[in-house]
């Protein structure tokens, strides 16, 4: 069996990414070397033909993925599968913790300015943040960062391709401690931020989707 069309039929069937080196296991034939050689020869194929789908590097893996010109007229159809939409309070948290990890909810809503207690429960749910850790402050938080579903859901090749720290907001790239608060800023609200330190959601989202062109927005 030809070794293009055996990768080629994995990852048709396949709804998430995989590695040359999962894909390898599908033949006893096949290594590493052999797989990626496939792969060259079908991107080659989809590119001078025309197709309609390429082969899209995603979270340390390769998808076949439909064009991102395409989306339009995908749209139009409810068979078709779309990306789950977060809020925009959702995604200016998960800006937050991915250009800021490990991270604790406590430092997500002082760069917020306000309570991130349900946006923060909803991109543990959707598998978007995990727990990767606890702090050394007082009571030791529990800190968080993003997940291999973050890289997927925005087409992310690896954590590399996320903007520059000089294309983001300062708020996103100071590094900076974050001093001890006897109390989280902001309300108990999370559909807004304070007018001072708070990063608005137009720049997270925009510093989160910057490399990421023909993706559906995230929301919910």
């Amino acid at each position: 069996m030809n070794d293009a069309r055996i990768v080629e039929a994995i990852l048709f069937a396949s709804d998430a990414p995989l590695s040359p080196g999962e894909i390898a296991r599908a033949d006893e034939v096949l290594d590493e070397d052999r797989v990626e050689a496939a792969l060259a020869v079908l991107r080659a194929e989809y590119d001078d033909s025309g197709r309609a789908f390429e082969l899209r590097e995603v979270a340390d893996g390769v998808q076949l993925m439909t064009r991102p010109e395409f989306a339009p007229y995908l749209e139009r159809f409810d068979t078709v599968p779309r990306s789950s939409r977060l809020s925009g309070p959702a995604l200016e948290a998960l800006a937050i913790v991915a250009y800021r990890q490990p991270i604790s909810r406590i430092e997500v809503e002082y760069v917020r300015g306000v309570n991130s207690t349900g946006v923060i429960r909803t991109l543990l749910d959707r598998e978007l943040i995990e727990a990767v850790g606890r702090g050394e402050g007082v009571g030791r938080p529990v800190l968080y960062g993003t997940t291999s579903k973050f890289m997927e859901h925005f087409g992310f090749p690896s954590m590399e391709h996320l903007p520059r720290p000089e294309e983001l907001p300062v708020i996103l790239r100071d590094r900076t401690p974050l001093e001890d608060t006897a109390d989280p800023p902001g309300g108990d609200g999370d559909e807004g931020s304070g007018e001072t330190d708070a990063l608005s959601a137009e720049e997270a989202v925009a510093a989160v989707l910057a490399h990421a062109e023909g993706r559906p927005e995230s929301g919910e």
